[in-house]
Order: structure tokens, then sequence, then C-alpha cells
């Protein structure tokens, strides 16, 4: 056996055992890449934990000004009856002429004005407010028609007459605004009567004979 036979199979054995400072390497990028999947991993847990707690909060702040603002909804809607009455006497008594009352009579009048500011005023501060109904189309959701009036040029269902004013608090309904609204007028019929197309169909005959030859027609 020659010397590079010998040396041979030493030689296959080297190239089979791996250098230890490759695996070693090997190990060490293994563990760095695992490391870096684990904090990605609890970066994304971190940025939905707070994304939910941010929303956990607005809602909670939503909820508790909803809460603060609608708390009240039941008083302010039984107060919206003294805002009706005080407008109810202040429109009575608007078409007489002031200067001819007795000024008892005009304090008083300027005591319930100055009454009906004040309130409204204290209405605008908690959100409460009227909206406008007169000319719109009737909205279930915002109005109550009390009664129709026919014979009007308005269009069917259009508010033209308001008895009570609506209200909002916030964005919410309060009260309805409870109003009158134009009825539509029944069509007229698109077929005429029988008796009229038998009759136009008698005068665009040429010439009708009866039985016995006759010219029937006039």
């Amino acid at each position: 056996m020659t010397e590079t036979e010998n040396n041979q199979p030493a030689n296959s054995n080297d190239a089979a055992i791996s250098d230890p400072a490759d695996i070693a390497g090997q190990g060490e990028q293994k563990a760095w890449e695992a490391l870096e999947a684990e904090i990605a991993e609890m970066k994304d847990r971190l940025l939905r934990a707070v994304a939910e707690t941010e929303n956990v909060r607005r809602r909670a702040e939503r909820e508790r000004a909803e809460a603060s603002q609608y708390a009240a909804a039941k008083f302010a809607r039984d107060m919206l009856s003294v805002a009706d009455n005080l407008r109810r006497a202040l429109t009575t008594l608007g078409a007489t002429d002031h200067e001819s009352l007795p000024e008892a009579v005009r304090n008083l009048l300027a005591g319930v004005e100055l009454t009906e500011r004040e309130l409204l005023s204290n209405f605008a501060r908690h959100g409460i407010k009227s909206f406008e109904a007169l000319g719109e189309k009737f909205d279930a959701h915002r109005h109550e028609a009390m009664f129709e009036v026919p014979g009007t040029d308005k269009a069917p269902g259009t508010v033209i007459q308001v008895i009570e004013p609506g209200y909002l608090i916030g964005e919410r309904l309060l009260r309805a605004a409870r109003v009158g609204i134009a009825k539509g007028e029944p069509r007229p019929s698109a077929d005429p009567a029988p008796s009229v197309v038998a009759d136009a169909a008698y005068n665009a005959a040429p010439g009708q004979t009866d039985n016995h030859g006759v010219n029937t027609k006039v």
C-alpha cells in the first residue's frame, strides 16, 4: 500500500468533521433569529394592547359624556311645556297694542318675555334647541302629524303649520314637532267615463243604419 492510499481515509474523515467554530456560529445565528422573532411578537402584542386600551378610554369618555348630557332628558322634556305656555302667552298678548295696556300688564308682559329668554338660554347651555319644521317634508322620526289640510298649493306631506315646535338634546330627538301637513288631492282618472267613450264612438262613425237601412245618425 502506498503512502497516498494510506492518507486518503484520513482526509475523508477530516472532511466529514465540521469546524467547531462553524457549528457555534450557526447555533448563535439561530438563537438571534429566534430572539428577533420573539421580540417582534411581543412588540405586536404591545401595540395591540395599547390600541385596545385607547379604544376603551375613548369609549368610556364618550359614554360618560352622553350620560352627563342625556341624564336630564326627562326633566328637560317636562320643562318644554313651560316654554310652550310662555310662548302662548306672549303670542296672545303680542297681537294687542302694548301702549294701550295698563302699566301693570306691560310690566307683566316684560317679565314673561324675560323669563322665556332666560329659559331658552338655559336650554341652549345644556344642548337643548328647537328645530325648524315649517315648510319641511314630513319626517315620521321628527314630526307628529296632527291633521291634514286639503286644497293647498303645497306638495303632499309638506308641513304647513306648526302647533308645537320640536326640540333636540344634543343629537337626539327630545320631542317631535306637532304639525299639520298638506293633504294630497285624488288624481283624476285617466280613462273617461263609459258614456263619454260611447258618445265619442257614435259621433265618429261615418253613418250608421238600422236593420231597415235607415240612417240613425243625427
